[in-house]
C-alpha cells in the first residue's frame, strides 16, 4: 500500500535542497505541518464514510421494522427522529459512548449529529453532520460536514460534493489544526451494496487546505482525482499537488507511485 508518511519527506528535503527549504521556512516545522494534514485527512474522510453508513443503515433498519434503532452499526446507538421511511427532514444521532472499537481498527467516542433531507442515494438529498465531544482515536474532533447528493454522472456513478467548514482537529498534546475541503466525490464501487460500506470505492477531486498546529497554512489540490479504497485502506492512483507555506514544489504521484519536490523526483516508501 503506497503512503503519504513523514519519513519519505524528511529524506528529500535534507538529502537535496536542505539550505534552500530552511531559507523560506523551518524545515521540521513543514513536515509536522504535512504530517498533521495527513491525519486531519484521514479524519475527516472518515466522518463522511461513517456518516454515510449510519444514515443507509437507518434506512435498511426502517424498511425491517419501525422500531427503536440500538446497534445497528458495530455497537454504535444510532436514533432517528421522526422514525418512519418517507418523513423529512430527519436528524440521525450517532452515539458512539464511551468508545467503539469499529472494524478498521479505530476506536471512536462521543456523538454524531446528521440532519437528512432525503435518505443518501436519493439524488438533491443533503446531509449535515456536527459532533459533541466525538473522537477519532484520541483526537477530538469540531466543525460541519456537509454533503449533498449531486445524482449520477455520465458513466451512470453517484456524485456527491463534500464541504467541510470551521473543520478543527484538538490533538491528544492539546494542539489544534484547522481544516477546510471544498470537493466532488464520486461513488464508483459498491453502491449496489448500500449497506455495506466496506467494498466502497470512490474518487476524490478538489481542494483541502489548513492551518498546521504551529500556524503553517497548506493547500492541496488534485491534478488527477484520487482513487480510494476503504478496505484495506488504500489511495490507489492520483495525483496531489502540495503547497506548504513557501514550498510550492511537491507533488505526490500515487498512480506511478513517485514523489516529487524542489523538481526531484523520488520513489513513494511502500
Amino acid at each position: 500500500m503506497k503512503k503519504f508518511i513523514l519519513p519519505i519527506i524528511t529524506i528529500i528535503l535534507v538529502s537535496c535542497n536542505e539550505d534552500s527549504v530552511k531559507s523560506t521556512i523551518d524545515t521540521a516545522v513543514a513536515l509536522e505541518a504535512l504530517n498533521e494534514y495527513a491525519t486531519v485527512n484521514k479524519v475527516f474522510q472518515d466522518v463522511g464514510n461513517n456518516s454515510g453508513d449510519a444514515i443507509l443503515a437507518s434506512e435498511k433498519s426502517i424498511a425491517i421494522s419501525s422500531k427503536s434503532l440500538q446497534a445497528s452499526v458495530e455497537e454504535v446507538l444510532i436514533t432517528v427522529t421522526p422514525l418512519d421511511l418517507t418523513t423529512f427532514p430527519k436528524t440521525i444521532t450517532i452515539d458512539y459512548q464511551d468508545g467503539v472499537l469499529c472494524k478498521d481498527g479505530v476506536t471512536r467516542k462521543g456523538v454524531v449529529t446528521v440532519i437528512s433531507t432525503n435518505w443518501y442515494g436519493i439524488p438533491e438529498s443533503e446531509h449535515t453532520a456536527t459532533f459533541n465531544n466525538y473522537y477519532h482515536n484520541d483526537y477530538k474532533v469540531e466543525g460541519t460536514h456537509y454533503v449533498k447528493n449531486l445524482g449520477e454522472n455520465n458513466e451512470g456513478h453517484l456524485e456527491y460534493s463534500v464541504l467541510v467548514e470551521n473543520g478543527m482537529i484538538t490533538t491528544p498534546s492539546g494542539g489544534t489544526i484547522n481544516y477546510s475541503e471544498e470537493s466532488t466525490r464520486t461513488w464508483v464501487v459498491g453502491s449496489d451494496t448500500p449497506f455495506n460500506i466496506w467494498d466502497d470505492q470512490y474518487v476524490l477531486d478538489g481542494m483541502q487546505s489548513g492551518t498546521s498546529s504551529k500556524g503553517i497554512d497548506y493547500t492541496l489540490t488534485t491534478e488527477v482525482p484520487l482513487h480510494f479504497v476503504l478496505l484495506p485502506r488504500n489511495i490507489e492512483s492520483g495525483i496531489i499537488d502540495v503547497d506548504v507555506a513557501d514550498i510550492q514544489d511537491i507533488k505526490l504521484n500515487y498512480t506511478n507511485g513517485t514523489v516529487t519536490i524542489l523538481g526531484k523526483t523520488f520513489p513513494m516508501q511502500n
